[in-house]
Parts: C-alpha cells; sequence; structure tokens
C-alpha cells in the first residue's frame, strides 16, 4: 500500500461458499485487527457445512472458528463496507454486480482452494495451513500499514 493509506473501517471476503477461504481471511483479520476493522465474509452460493480443516488449521494459530451457516450475498443485513476482497474469480465477479450502485472499493486475491487437495490427512492440512499462512500474509501487508503502530 501506499504511504497514507487508510485504514478501513469494514471489510466482506468473498469466496465461492462461506467455508474455507473467506472465513479463514475473516477469522484471521478479527485477530489482528478485531478493534480497529469490522469484518464479515460470504460466499457466492451457500456451503453445506463448515470444514473440519479450517477450524483445525485455524484453532492451530490460535483463531476459533464458531459453528455457523454459511452466508451468501442476500443474506447480509448491512451494505455498508469500505472494501470487498474476493477470493475466487465467481466471488469477484459477484462482489462487482452487489456494489454497481455502490461506492465500495473492491479488490481480488486469487486463493488456491485448499478443499482440492489430495492425498493423506496431514497432506491435506499442509495445503489448509498455506492458504491459510497465505492469506494472514497479505492481510498482515494490506492493513498493517494503515493501521500503524
Amino acid at each position: 500500500m501506499a504511504g497514507g493509506a487508510v485504514l478501513p473501517l469494514a471489510v466482506l471476503f468473498a469466496c465461492n461458499f462461506n467455508t474455507v477461504r473467506s472465513v479463514m481471511a475473516e477469522g484471521l483479520t478479527k485477530r489482528r485487527f478485531a478493534k480497529r476493522i469490522y469484518v464479515e465474509s460470504v460466499g457466492v452460493r451457500r456451503g453445506l457445512a463448515p470444514d473440519p480443516f479450517v477450524a483445525a488449521v485455524m484453532d492451530e494459530v490460535g483463531v476459533e472458528i464458531p459453528p455457523r451457516r454459511p452466508r451468501i450475498f442476500a443474506d447480509l443485513d448491512d451494505e455498508s463496507f469500505d472494501l470487498i476482497i474476493t477470493l475466487t474469480p465467481e466471488a469477484h465477479h459477484q462482489a462487482l454486480e452487489f456494489t454497481r450502485s455502490l461506492a465500495v472499493e473492491v479488490e481480488y486475491w486469487p486463493t488456491f482452494d485448499p478443499t482440492d487437495s489430495q492425498g493423506s490427512r496431514a497432506q491435506r492440512l499442509e495445503e489448509y495451513r498455506a492458504v491459510r499462512d497465505a492469506l494472514d500474509r497479505r492481510i498482515a501487508q494490506r492493513f498493517a500499514e494503515a493501521a500503524g503502530p
């Protein structure tokens, strides 16, 4: 981010089903900036159930993912976001439609889908950790400068 950046007051993360990537991003952002940024997450389509691998890898870094029903854009009670960060092409398209008449910044952060990973439980957990860690680095980079000390 360029110098003088302003920390957004409200951020929405969006992915395809609101069960993996956007949930991770929401939890990681709340961990770092809970007192400064209001954060929510949604999907393009409603996922069926929380992903147990997400809960496991987030627990490793001290982020509890409370059980909740995955949400979609239509479930939002409020459209007052300063920034929408999309993690998939479908979510990006939906966010642009959603914000057509709103003054909201939309950023696209291409993010690997760890549910596509194969192998043992340990190998799959490594893929989820890689996504978690990449999101955490990106969140820190995007918001830390604006947040200040």
